[in-house]
């Protein structure tokens, strides 16, 4: 379902990784070293909102780089930094993923954004939320179009405990048919949704 084929990453002359090649199928993967290890590069990487300096990504079936429209519409990704659009509300956000991959936002995605507390916050802008409200959008978002493969970085960062369990049932239940791929240092929630531990410079 997701595939890396000789993935590299330079930022001037330091690289970053280079020859990266993995198969991941259904389950869940967290890429859990310290940092400035590449792992956030490499979840833009997949999720294509960062360029490769060689390779490709297979979503699904789709080359990220020859039919990206295809690849991405099979992808959700959760950011690290989930401010990129300060003006809009939770609501319309996910009204407007929903639009971009031919869907609607259904009762499956409003009952995982009830079950992670976020009802109260879905009219207020992204500029009048906390860290975790944000990311509770994101998430929900995730749950749109049936995606095959979940991209997250930093996916409990800033959540309260009760949304943490949520996110963990969440990633086991989505992990049973697809590829949940997360960068994370919360080895509780690496337990509870039963992920499997991986460095990236050990996809070779």
């Amino acid at each position: 379902m997701l595939r890396i084929d000789n993935l590299g990453k330079r930022y001037g002359d330091h690289h970053i990784f280079q020859g990266l090649t993995h198969t991941f199928p259904p389950g869940c993967v967290a890429l859990c070293e310290e940092d400035s290890t590449g792992k956030s590069s490499l979840l833009g990487i997949i999720a294509g909102v960062i360029a490769p300096d060689a390779g490709d990504v297979w979503i699904d079936g789709h080359s990220l780089i020859q039919t990206p429209l295809q690849a991405q519409a099979r992808l959700a990704y959760v950011p690290d930094d989930c401010l990129a659009f300060p003006m809009q509300t939770g609501r319309g956000l996910l009204q407007q993923v929903a639009s971009e991959k031919n869907t609607r936002l259904d009762d499956a995605a409003l009952d995982l954004a009830y079950r992670l507390g976020l009802e109260p916050h879905l009219d207020k802008r992204f500029e009048q939320m906390s860290t975790g409200t944000r990311r509770k959008v994101f998430l929900t978002a995730a749950a749109l179009g049936e995606p095959a493969v979940v991209i997250a970085d930093g996916p409990s960062n800033g959540l309260d405990a009760q949304a943490r369990a949520v996110l963990a049932e969440q990633f086991k239940t989505w992990s049973r048919d697809r590829v949940v791929l997360f960068a994370s240092h919360d080895p509780e929630l690496l337990r509870a949704c039963g992920a499997s531990a991986i460095k990236v410079a050990a996809l070779r």
